[in-house]
């Protein structure tokens, strides 16, 4: 009597759920914790003296002070600045890095490892290394005090790193996979669009946001390039913010809450990219 087939464990998936589990627990104790005492800290009544002790719930509850950082530091036109330096550059980075990995998964091993192997020693450049030059680059040019410089490094892909995440991808793929496409007389862009990016979304969603974050917290850039007001950056608006009254500390922890929520945001949407892949 033959016995019955039996389908897989169901072992391994119960084990990644509680994998999954236990590091969603972890984020919540470490991460959560700070977060709710910056949005008590923000909704304080500004020009009182701190509590002697952190308040979940302050008494009284007081939208003062994101009405003020609103006012006082311009957080409503850095936020405009911001939002129009990451809509440009991040998706430009990602389309840059993207691009140059799959040519590099597609080159002659010879000239890929030349290139890897330049990446990598441009990676271990630091990057105050290059204020200077980068610098007198666009002050030549006439671009500093203007958004440019701060969405520039997207047309080279930001960082190498991000064009080496993506040649890992690409080159994960199946060889078989790029040889269908030259059979179906598909030409290189289109095998990278219709082929390529398709199945390397969950990279695209962890560097979209790695990128978005870098690109909405850049503070070094913005405070080289640029000295009008009215073209500062959220950093730059908190910094302008944290040199007010002690007592007005509610203020800027409402800058700090509207600075913090969008990259909340971009990652939540790319981690749900993350845990719902295979699925």
């Amino acid at each position: 009597m033959r016995g019955r087939t039996r389908g897989p464990s169901p072992l391994p998936e119960r084990a990644a759920r509680l994998w999954r589990t236990l590091g969603a627990a972890f984020v919540i104790l470490v991460f959560v914790p700070p977060l709710l005492l910056l949005v008590a800290g923000s909704l304080t009544e500004p020009g009182l003296p701190p509590a002697p002790t952190p308040q979940l719930v302050p008494d009284p509850l007081s939208t003062t002070g994101y009405e003020r950082a609103l006012d006082l530091g311009g957080l409503l036109r850095a936020s405009l600045n911001s939002v129009l330096v990451a809509v440009v550059a991040v998706p430009l980075s990602v389309l840059v890095a993207s691009l140059a990995g799959f040519a590099l998964a597609r080159l002659a091993p010879r000239v890929t490892a030349v290139v890897v192997a330049a990446s990598l020693v441009a990676l271990m450049v630091p990057a105050t290394a290059l204020f200077v030059p980068r610098f007198a680059i666009f002050r030549f040019l006439g671009l500093t005090d203007t958004l440019v410089p701060l969405i520039a490094p997207a047309l080279l892909g930001t960082s190498p790193l991000y064009v080496l995440v993506y040649y890992l991808a690409f080159r994960a793929l199946p060889a078989e996979l790029y040889d269908a496409c030259l059979v179906e007389d598909l030409s290189p862009l289109r095998t990278w669009w219709r082929v390529g990016l398709p199945l390397v979304r969950p990279v695209t969603a962890g560097l979209t946001a790695l990128t978005f974050v870098l690109t909405w917290s850049n503070f070094l850039d913005p405070l080289i390039y640029v000295y009008d007001r009215n073209l500062f950056t959220l950093p730059l608006a908190l910094r302008s913010l944290s040199l007010l009254d002690p007592t007005n500390f509610p203020v800027f922890l409402a800058g700090a809450v509207i600075a913090t929520v969008p990259a909340l945001v971009v990652f939540a949407l790319a981690q749900r990219r993350f845990l719902h892949h295979g699925d």
